[in-house]
């Protein structure tokens, strides 16, 4: 896994191209951290180097269009395919939560470090309707890309520093996420 954050550093010279192409590559199977590029990309926001929304969409941009890829493979390919990426104990766990949760397992896998990266497979092996699936991708993603974004945005020249404390980081996005959850699905239910 050691490559993998070299990559990513490789990618990082290239500014939003490098956190387009990074994304693209997490989210097809190919785990580059994002809590490495997405950071970068707030930092670049914080120098003034990009805007809020072309880094944001950079990187929802890459992360989708590889989300797409990782699903075409499964939906296409079927077990065949996945045999050498992902082992069949990985793969039957995975189908079982997608037919136990169905297509939220979409929206909240895109928000589980590990799990982010490989959560397409199984949409893809179910046949989810793909409208739904880049919908649910896009929406998981976009808490992830606007926490690290954000931390990286704050710590500016520093952004590096949310790396060595990507864990914490993680549990406190986790706690926003799902405070807000919890605040939306009580404001849903007092309305219904």
């Amino acid at each position: 896994m050691h490559w993998l954050t070299h990559l990513a550093d490789l990618l990082l010279p290239l500014g939003l191209l490098g956190v387009f192409v990074g994304m693209l590559l997490e989210s097809a199977a190919i785990p580059i951290p994002s809590e490495i590029l997405l950071p970068f990309a707030g930092y670049l926001v914080a120098r003034g180097a990009a805007g809020w929304l072309e880094a944001g969409l950079a990187a929802l941009a890459g992360g989708t269009a590889g989300a797409v890829v990782s699903y075409a493979v499964a939906y296409w390919g079927g077990r065949a395919v996945l045999r050498g990426v992902v082992r069949r104990h990985e793969l039957d766990r995975a189908e079982a939560w997608f037919r136990r949760y169905g297509d939220m397992t979409v929206f909240f896998g895109r928000l589980v470090p590990g799990v982010r990266t490989y959560v397409s497979l199984p949409a893809g092996l179910a046949r989810m309707p793909f409208g739904r699936f880049v919908l649910y991708s896009v929406l998981g993603a976009l808490p992830w890309t606007v926490v690290f974004m954000a931390l990286g945005y704050a710590a500016g020249s520093h952004w590096s520093a949310v790396v060595a404390y990507e864990r914490w980081v993680f549990v406190a996005g986790a706690l926003v996420v799902v405070g807000w959850l919890a605040w939306w699905w009580r404001t849903r239910r007092r309305a219904g």
